[in-house]
Parts: C-alpha cells; structure tokens; sequence
C-alpha cells in the first residue's frame, strides 16, 4: 500500500520576497532611525523626522504583497522571519556597541550614537512591528474577501492606515513615555506626523505595488483568498 505524500506548492519568488522585506525591515530600524531630517514643505513649514521612516513603511508594501499573492499564512512566516531577524540585529548591535573599543580608535561616542538604541526602544519598537504587522496583513486578507478581489489600492491602503496606526500608537508610548527623550505632552504629535508620512509613502507606492502584485500574480500563478485560514499569529503553518 503506498502513502500519499501532500504535494507542497513551490513558488518562485516568494523567498526572493522574503528577504527583501527582512532586508528592508532591519536597515529601516537600525540605520533610519539615528538621523533626525528635516525638510520644509508648503503650508506646513520644516518638518523633522527620523530618516527610517521613509523606509520602514516599504516593509508594509510588500507585507502587502505577500498577503495579497501567497496569502495571510505565507505572510505570517515572513513577519516571523522578520521578527527574529529583527531580534538578533539588535542584540548582535548590542553586543558589538558594549565591546571595550581600542585605544586608539576614537569613534565610540558616534557608534554608540548610531546603533547604541536602548533596550526600551529595542523592544518598543519589535512588539509595535509585530502587532503592526499582523494587524496589516489580517485587515488585507479580509478586505480581499469582501472586495472580491477588486480595488486592491482599498486594501493596501486600508490595511496600511490599521497597521501604522497600531505600530505608531503602540511605538511612541512604550518608547518614550517619561524618558525625557520626547515631552510627554509632544508625544500625540509626533505620533500622528509619523503615521501621516508613512501612510504618504504607502500612497505614493501604490502605482508600483499594483504592477508587482500583477506580475507576481502571473509569474506565480497564485492569487491566493484566505477564506478558511487560521489567522492566529502564533503559528508557521502554511
């Protein structure tokens, strides 16, 4: 008697996604976010922000992506792989930055400027990409069911607005409240320009988020709806 084994679908690019998002995720949260930009814009005057927030928002397009082509499971592994590789960065950022420097090296006070985030943003900053992350992914695989598959900006969009607002609304309190680092009576401020221009960024990419979900969707030969799927986070079944 012989036993079937499941066939498990292959797919050609989803790795190649994969890393792109871990990428992007991990240079946004530990180089972005040492320098403060500004810039001035009409009618609102100079701005200032942290850099990693033209970026951080990317890791959002192809959470996107992902969700919409693979599906919410599929996703759910890269958020995954994004937290632990997220993780580690830190700690190995950590680790390198509380290393006795030379005697003769004299850039201490710069590195530890640059990667020497504390423990406190460290962890702020992982739990709000987390719930951020699966609240993005969970609202686009249910607005994809009640769309029917149409107007995919409703759910890139849509999903965006949950997302950051969950990510920012979690972020800046568990970072910075009572620190010193931002006034506590700042802090609703800073909260909402940091999710204006991340949801900003997601608009602007949506002409190319459309023209790679499309060509994804061909090449794979996948446009996967997520109507009996287990959306709990804590899992890495596909």
């Amino acid at each position: 008697m012989k036993l079937s084994i499941p066939q498990v679908r292959q797919y050609r690019y989803y790795e190649l996604v994969m890393v792109a998002f871990v990428v992007v995720l991990i240079c946004s949260n530990l180089i972005g976010p040492a320098k403060i930009a500004q810039i001035s814009l009409p009618y609102f005057g100079a701005v200032s922000f942290g850099a990693g927030v033209l970026f951080f928002p990317i890791s959002y397009v192809f959470g996107d992506i992902l969700t919409e082509v693979y599906g919410y499971a599929r996703a759910r592994k890269v958020i995954w792989a994004g937290f632990a590789g997220l993780g580690f960065a830190s700690f190995m950022a950590a680790v390198v930055v509380a290393l006795p420097p030379a005697p003769f090296w004299n850039n201490q006070p710069a590195y530890e400027i640059a990667f020497g985030s504390t423990w406190r943003i460290v962890l702020a900053s992982m739990f709000a990409y987390f719930c951020g992350e699966f609240a993005n992914s969970y609202v686009l695989a249910k607005m994809k069911i009640l769309t029917a598959g149409k107007w995919l900006w409703t759910r890139t969009i849509g999903s965006t607005l949950f997302g950051e607002a969950v990510d920012s609304a979690l972020f800046y309190p568990l970072a910075f409240y009572g620190s010193g680092i931002i006034p506590n009576d700042k802090l609703p401020l800073v909260m909402l320009s940091q999710f204006v221009i991340k949801v900003g960024v997601e608009i602007v990419f949506t002409p190319l988020t459309y023209k790679v979900v499309n060509a994804l969707k061909r090449a794979e030969r996948e446009d996967f709806y997520d109507r009996s799927t287990d959306f709990t986070p804590f899992s890495l079944k596909t």
